[in-house]
């Protein structure tokens, strides 16, 4: 885990660490690093970012109308983005899964986090939703712009 920011202050760079361990290591970083080739294999490194688990934990909290932050949301936010990481990232070293999947990925970690709010009594919004992946999806913000001459 290199944290420091900005790339150039890291503690040690993605293909350091890869050729150091022979390819075993586990990398994240804070800052984003460029996919390493080492012994004929692509690894991808992670890069650990406030973006996956923040804005899906508030925004479980938003829908499920929570009046209490639980210690068990923030783990459901974590097991709902480690359930997200497949076997293919896995096997390119990623220890998260594509930050470009954000969206899907935030709106899982919503539906995890107010489960859990609903579980625990501590959610207002009644009644529950059937679905709420779905139910995050359809809250979400999606931004249109229109097109100007």
């Amino acid at each position: 885990m290199a944290l420091s920011n900005p790339t150039s202050q890291s503690e040690c760079t993605a293909e350091e660490a890869y050729a150091w361990s022979e390819g075993r290591a586990i990398f994240a970083s804070g800052s984003p690093f460029d996919p390493v080739q080492y012994n004929g294999k692509t690894y991808v490194p992670g890069q650990a970012n406030n973006a996956y688990i923040f804005p899906g934990l508030g925004f479980g909290l938003v829908i499920s109308g929570a009046i209490r932050v639980h210690d068990d949301m923030l783990l459901a936010a974590s097991e709902a983005l480690a359930g997200q990481v497949t076997q293919e990232h896995y096997y390119k070293g990623m220890i998260y899964p594509p930050l470009s999947n954000i969206r899907k990925i935030s709106a899982n970690i919503a539906a995890n986090v107010a489960a859990k709010a609903y579980e625990l009594g501590l959610a207002t919004r009644l009644p529950r939703p059937s679905d709420l992946v779905k139910h995050a999806e359809s809250c979400m913000y999606t931004p249109y712009y229109r097109t100007y001459r």
